[in-house]
Protein backbone atom coordinates (compact mmCIF):
# COMPACT_ATOMS: atom_id res chain seq x y z
CA UNK A 1 0.00 0.00 0.00
CA UNK A 2 1.16 3.54 -0.60
CA UNK A 3 0.82 6.14 2.12
CA UNK A 4 -1.39 9.00 1.62
CA UNK A 5 -0.58 11.72 -0.53
CA UNK A 6 0.01 14.96 1.93
CA UNK A 7 0.88 17.65 -0.69
CA UNK A 8 -2.49 16.88 -2.05
CA UNK A 9 -3.98 17.44 1.60
CA UNK A 10 -2.45 19.98 1.71
CA UNK A 11 -3.10 21.65 -1.70
CA UNK A 12 -6.49 21.00 -0.88
CA UNK A 13 -6.39 23.04 2.52
CA UNK A 14 -4.64 26.18 1.19
CA UNK A 15 -7.76 26.26 -1.64
CA UNK A 16 -10.29 26.02 1.05
CA UNK A 17 -7.93 28.90 3.10
CA UNK A 18 -8.14 31.16 0.24
CA UNK A 19 -11.56 30.53 -0.63
CA UNK A 20 -12.52 31.11 2.87
CA UNK A 21 -10.35 34.90 2.68
CA UNK A 22 -11.70 35.62 -0.59
CA UNK A 23 -15.15 35.76 0.91
CA UNK A 24 -14.25 37.05 3.95
CA UNK A 25 -12.83 40.08 2.02
CA UNK A 26 -15.49 40.30 -0.35
CA UNK A 27 -17.92 40.42 2.67
CA UNK A 28 -15.65 42.80 4.04
CA UNK A 29 -15.73 45.16 1.10
CA UNK A 30 -19.48 45.24 0.74
CA UNK A 31 -20.27 45.91 4.38
CA UNK A 32 -17.89 49.17 4.29
CA UNK A 33 -19.44 50.24 0.86
CA UNK A 34 -22.88 50.24 2.63
CA UNK A 35 -21.07 52.25 5.27
CA UNK A 36 -19.50 54.78 2.85
CA UNK A 37 -22.95 55.11 0.92
CA UNK A 38 -24.65 55.86 3.66
CA UNK A 39 -22.13 57.96 4.79
CA UNK A 40 -22.16 59.66 1.85
CA UNK A 41 -25.93 59.93 1.38
CA UNK A 42 -26.13 61.45 4.64
CA UNK A 43 -23.58 64.04 3.83
CA UNK A 44 -26.01 64.86 0.74
CA UNK A 45 -29.15 64.84 2.86
CA UNK A 46 -30.42 67.20 4.78
CA UNK A 47 -28.70 69.42 7.71
CA UNK A 48 -29.63 70.73 10.61
CA UNK A 49 -26.70 73.54 11.51
CA UNK A 50 -26.54 76.98 11.23
CA UNK A 51 -23.84 78.04 8.87
CA UNK A 52 -20.35 80.04 10.66
CA UNK A 53 -21.92 83.49 11.15
CA UNK A 54 -18.17 84.19 9.99
CA UNK A 55 -19.39 83.50 6.65
CA UNK A 56 -22.03 86.67 6.40
CA UNK A 57 -18.93 88.66 7.09
CA UNK A 58 -16.72 87.83 3.98
CA UNK A 59 -16.11 90.01 1.44
CA UNK A 60 -15.02 88.33 -1.60
CA UNK A 61 -13.55 90.05 -5.19
CA UNK A 62 -15.64 89.68 -8.34
CA UNK A 63 -14.27 88.81 -11.77
CA UNK A 64 -14.77 91.84 -12.49
CA UNK A 65 -12.88 93.63 -10.17
CA UNK A 66 -15.63 94.77 -7.37
CA UNK A 67 -16.33 93.35 -4.12
CA UNK A 68 -19.11 91.44 -3.14
CA UNK A 69 -20.64 91.47 0.28
CA UNK A 70 -21.87 88.32 1.46
CA UNK A 71 -23.97 89.94 3.74
CA UNK A 72 -25.78 90.76 1.11
CA UNK A 73 -27.36 86.86 0.53
CA UNK A 74 -28.02 86.79 4.58
CA UNK A 75 -31.94 86.32 5.32
CA UNK A 76 -32.43 84.70 1.82
CA UNK A 77 -32.69 81.28 0.30
CA UNK A 78 -29.18 80.47 -0.78
CA UNK A 79 -27.70 78.02 -3.06
CA UNK A 80 -23.68 78.55 -2.66
CA UNK A 81 -21.96 76.28 -5.26
CA UNK A 82 -18.44 76.02 -5.23
CA UNK A 83 -16.88 75.63 -8.99
CA UNK A 84 -13.82 75.87 -10.89
CA UNK A 85 -13.02 76.33 -14.41
CA UNK A 86 -11.12 73.24 -15.43
CA UNK A 87 -14.14 71.06 -13.35
CA UNK A 88 -16.02 69.45 -16.32
CA UNK A 89 -18.80 68.19 -13.64
CA UNK A 90 -18.74 71.99 -12.47
CA UNK A 91 -18.77 73.48 -16.02
CA UNK A 92 -21.63 70.74 -17.06
CA UNK A 93 -24.21 72.03 -14.26
CA UNK A 94 -23.57 75.37 -14.40
CA UNK A 95 -26.66 76.32 -17.55
CA UNK A 96 -28.37 74.17 -15.17
CA UNK A 97 -28.02 76.29 -12.24
CA UNK A 98 -28.51 79.25 -14.49
CA UNK A 99 -31.69 78.24 -15.54
CA UNK A 100 -32.89 77.66 -11.68
CA UNK A 101 -31.76 80.99 -10.76
CA UNK A 102 -33.66 82.53 -14.23
CA UNK A 103 -36.30 80.45 -12.76
CA UNK A 104 -36.77 80.87 -9.23
CA UNK A 105 -34.87 84.09 -8.42
CA UNK A 106 -38.34 86.16 -8.66
CA UNK A 107 -39.37 83.70 -5.73
CA UNK A 108 -37.01 85.01 -3.72
CA UNK A 109 -34.22 82.58 -4.20
CA UNK A 110 -30.18 83.83 -4.46
CA UNK A 111 -27.42 81.99 -6.02
CA UNK A 112 -23.56 82.82 -5.53
CA UNK A 113 -20.88 80.62 -7.40
CA UNK A 114 -17.77 80.90 -5.69
CA UNK A 115 -14.71 79.93 -7.73
CA UNK A 116 -11.69 78.37 -7.00
CA UNK A 117 -10.12 79.87 -9.65
CA UNK A 118 -7.55 82.61 -10.83
CA UNK A 119 -9.79 85.74 -11.62
CA UNK A 120 -8.11 85.57 -15.35
CA UNK A 121 -9.32 82.15 -15.81
CA UNK A 122 -12.87 82.85 -14.38
CA UNK A 123 -12.86 86.40 -16.61
CA UNK A 124 -12.00 84.32 -19.88
CA UNK A 125 -15.11 81.97 -18.83
CA UNK A 126 -17.33 84.38 -18.41
CA UNK A 127 -16.84 86.05 -21.23
CA UNK A 128 -17.77 82.81 -23.43
CA UNK A 129 -20.33 80.92 -21.01
CA UNK A 130 -21.97 83.65 -18.86
CA UNK A 131 -24.53 83.32 -16.24
CA UNK A 132 -27.04 85.75 -14.31
CA UNK A 133 -26.41 84.97 -11.02
CA UNK A 134 -22.84 85.95 -9.28
CA UNK A 135 -19.61 84.96 -9.19
CA UNK A 136 -17.06 85.66 -6.34
CA UNK A 137 -13.60 84.67 -6.03
CA UNK A 138 -13.13 82.31 -3.34
CA UNK A 139 -9.46 81.70 -5.05
CA UNK A 140 -7.15 79.77 -2.20
CA UNK A 141 -10.06 80.17 0.31
CA UNK A 142 -12.40 78.25 -1.12
CA UNK A 143 -11.44 74.74 -0.07
CA UNK A 144 -11.59 76.01 3.89
CA UNK A 145 -14.77 77.91 3.17
CA UNK A 146 -16.33 74.78 1.46
CA UNK A 147 -14.94 72.26 4.35
CA UNK A 148 -16.80 74.80 6.77
CA UNK A 149 -19.92 74.08 5.07
CA UNK A 150 -19.76 70.32 5.17
CA UNK A 151 -17.48 69.16 2.09
CA UNK A 152 -14.84 67.46 4.09
CA UNK A 153 -13.43 65.49 1.30
CA UNK A 154 -12.91 68.64 -1.03
CA UNK A 155 -14.00 67.69 -3.99
CA UNK A 156 -16.06 70.09 -6.82
CA UNK A 157 -18.73 70.90 -7.32
CA UNK A 158 -20.09 71.44 -4.16
CA UNK A 159 -23.10 73.06 -3.55
CA UNK A 160 -24.87 74.16 -0.40
CA UNK A 161 -28.51 75.20 -0.20
CA UNK A 162 -29.22 77.77 2.73
CA UNK A 163 -32.33 78.69 4.20
CA UNK A 164 -33.43 82.50 5.12
CA UNK A 165 -32.73 81.68 9.07
CA UNK A 166 -29.38 80.90 8.47
CA UNK A 167 -29.62 76.78 8.16
CA UNK A 168 -27.96 74.48 6.24
CA UNK A 169 -30.76 72.90 4.15
CA UNK A 170 -29.01 70.66 1.79
CA UNK A 171 -25.48 69.55 0.52
CA UNK A 172 -25.00 68.16 -2.77
CA UNK A 173 -20.96 66.88 -3.70
CA UNK A 174 -20.96 66.52 -7.23
CA UNK A 175 -22.82 67.74 -10.25
CA UNK A 176 -26.22 68.66 -9.67
CA UNK A 177 -28.90 67.08 -11.39
CA UNK A 178 -32.75 68.09 -12.87
CA UNK A 179 -34.39 66.04 -9.85
CA UNK A 180 -32.03 68.09 -7.39
CA UNK A 181 -33.20 71.91 -8.31
CA UNK A 182 -36.74 70.46 -8.68
CA UNK A 183 -36.78 69.09 -5.32
CA UNK A 184 -34.92 72.70 -4.30
CA UNK A 185 -37.40 74.47 -5.72
CA UNK A 186 -39.81 73.23 -3.72
CA UNK A 187 -37.79 73.89 -0.09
Amino acid sequence: MNPPDSSVEDTAAIEIRRRRLLYAGVATAAALSGVGLALWRHSESEASEAVDPALWQLKLATPNGNSLALQEFQGKLLVLNFWATWCPPCVDEMPLLDRFYRENSSKGWQMLGLAIDRAESVQRFLREFPVAYAIALAESAGPALARSLGNLSGGLPFSVVVGGDGQVIQRKLGRVSEADLTAWATL
